[in-house]
Parts: C-alpha cells; structure tokens; sequence
C-alpha cells in the first residue's frame, strides 16, 4: 500500500446517515438560531444554506455575520444522547485497526463532539489525534488551507499518500485538488466526485490495495 495517512470525516461516515445523529444536529442549530440568536424562523433556513455554502459551515458563516460564542453554540448542538444513536460495530473496527496507516479524524465539528462519537463507537483508540474545526480555524473543510493544517498536523509532506474518506462530494473533490486520494462514503455513494466510492467498510482496504 502506497497510503502513509488516512483522514476520516466523523458525522455520517464513521456511522451510517439513517441513524439521524447528523438531522438531529442540524435541528439543534436551528434551535440555537432561534432561541438564542433571536434569528427569526423563517429566515433560518435560507441563512442555513448560504453560510454553508459560501463559508464551509453555518457556524463560519454566523461568525462572519452575526455576534456568535462558538463554544456555547457547538456545545448546545451537539448536546444529544449518542447512546440513542449510535452503535458499536465490530466489523467496522476490524477493518480499521488492520490499516497500517497513521489515521485522524478531520472534521467540521470540535473534539469535544468527536470524543464522544468516537467512544461511543468503540473507535477512540484507533485514531492517531484529531483535527477539528477549531484547530484549523478560521479556515474549515472543503477550503484548501484546512488540508494544509490537517497534513501539517499528521507529520505529511506528500498529499500523494493520504486519503480523505468522506461523506460530501465537495469535500472529496477538494481532496483530490489538494493531491490526495479521494473516497466518497455513503449508502449510495457514487465515485463522479471522487477516486473511489465506499458503502461497506470490508471494502476499504481492497480499494487502497488497488492503487
């Protein structure tokens, strides 16, 4: 295998999206928006999907716009009962364990959120550190300096051997604009925006094998 690193986003990839951890989320920052930023609901949505547009994430975008503590609002959205959520899975464990790969998680949320997914996985010992949305701040995925940071951070020089697992196509083309190998992971996932599509986690390891 020629991958020295491999990236893995956390919310709807490391578990599956039907759980409705990610919708759950999501619901909680239109909560926020509401209960907190005083915004009112029906500009909410609009606001939602610029921000997230133009500036990586609503969060960013709020930042930019709006009088926002960051803390305060990651901690209010990610405050769900995981356990309703998420499950352990042994052959999802297996499979990442058996990489002889230096792995992070790189994702838009913060530690604190990541930690929990990641325990409440089963996962945490498998992952080298991980690269949140504060560590790479003022910058986010999909924009190119957040692989910068990610890669500097990971001790690579060579994007060639790293890989991007994702669960958003535009992070996946970013990825592989930024030199890396690309995988889209989903349920139906398609490869037009990445190197390689990946459903089922007893897949991943023939998928880098193969380049």
């Amino acid at each position: 295998m020629r991958f020295t690193t491999i990236f893995f986003d956390l919310d709807d990839t490391l578990y599956p999206s039907h759980v409705g951890l990610w919708q759950g989320i999501k619901k909680r920052m239109t909560d926020y928006m509401q209960e907190r930023m005083n915004i009112p609901a029906v500009d909410i949505p609009v606001l939602r999907e610029k921000y997230y547009l133009q500036y990586g994430t609503t969060l960013h975008g709020l930042q930019k716009h709006h009088q926002i503590d960051v803390e305060d609002f990651l901690s209010y959205v990610h405050d769900l009962p995981l356990g309703n959520y998420l499950t352990p899975d042994s052959g999802q464990r297996s499979v990442i364990a058996s990489l002889p790969t230096r792995n992070l998680i790189f994702t838009n949320a913060d530690v604190r959120h990541a930690e929990r997914v990641l325990t409440a996985l089963n996962l945490r010992d498998l992952f080298f550190t991980i690269v949140d949305v504060n560590i790479v701040a003022p910058y986010c995925k999909p924009m190119p300096e957040s692989f910068r940071i990610a890669m500097e951070i990971a001790g690579e020089t060579d994007p060639s051997r790293c890989v991007m697992i994702d669960d958003l196509p535009r992070t996946t083309r970013a990825a592989q604009a930024a030199g890396m190998f690309s995988i889209l992971f989903g349920e139906t996932a398609q490869n037009d925006n990445a190197d390689a599509s990946l459903s089922d986690w007893n897949e991943l390891i023939s998928i880098l094998e193969a380049q």
